[in-house]
């Protein structure tokens, strides 16, 4: 149980990984009275297609983050070039660091430290450093992650499944990825949902968790 009036801080490596990753939860948590941040480190300029603009996805971030209800000020955009973020460690850090001085996060969500892409794995295991003494949760983006331990469930309603889909329909420029479809992200939350006997849920692996 995630109390109320935590700082709870959402780290996505690509301006869409937090919606796609935990999007529901995140719109639950705020609607409790968290208060959530998130920082996404790329906006995938050079891997936008050519129908678009290049920097469609920090106006498409912008409007996802507002359907979940996060605030204008508590979201983080930074510019590093998509598949790079291995050479660029140390100063994803210093990102890190200083998020974590702004904030102080009682609890900060990662990607899956089995995530395949190579700038998730490097924000998840730069995270582990910048906050090692906060809890820590993974959630899980099944197209890239070699395994996932389902060790924790947030039970979401269909009210906040609704966000998550709102939220995503604003990535006009990511609708042609199978894992974008509508039907994709209800089956996911249904199955996390049965897992627990309840309607909906999104699942999390536990790295850590201070009690």
């Amino acid at each position: 149980m995630i109390e109320k009036s935590k700082k709870i801080l959402v780290l996505a490596p690509h301006t869409d990984d937090a919606e796609f990753g935990c999007g529901a939860t995140i719109a639950k948590l705020i609607e409790n009275g968290n208060d959530v941040y998130c920082a996404a480190f790329s906006a995938c300029e050079q891997s936008v297609l050519k129908d678009f603009p290049s920097d469609i996805l920090i106006t498409e971030v912008k409007l996802a983050s507002e359907k979940l209800g996060v605030k204008s000020e508590n979201l983080f955009l930074y510019d590093f070039e998509v598949r790079t973020f291995n050479f660029r460690r140390q100063e994803i850090l210093d990102k890190l660091i200083k998020l974590r001085e702004t904030i102080h996060p009682d609890i900060v969500f990662i990607p899956s430290l089995n995530d395949l892409h190579q700038d998730h794995a490097t924000i998840s295991n730069e995270a582990l450093r910048a906050f090692k003494f906060c809890s820590i949760l993974c959630y899980e983006l099944p197209w890239n992650n070699i395994s996932f331990s389902t060790s924790s469930f947030m039970i979401i309603e269909e009210k906040h499944l609704d966000k998550k889909i709102q939220a995503l329909n604003e990535y006009k420029s990511q609708a042609h990825r199978p894992y974008a479809k509508e039907d994709f992200i209800k089956a996911l939350a249904k199955v996390r949902g049965v897992q627990i006997s309840r309607d909906y849920a999104e699942a999390f692996e536990i790295l850590r968790w201070l009690l």
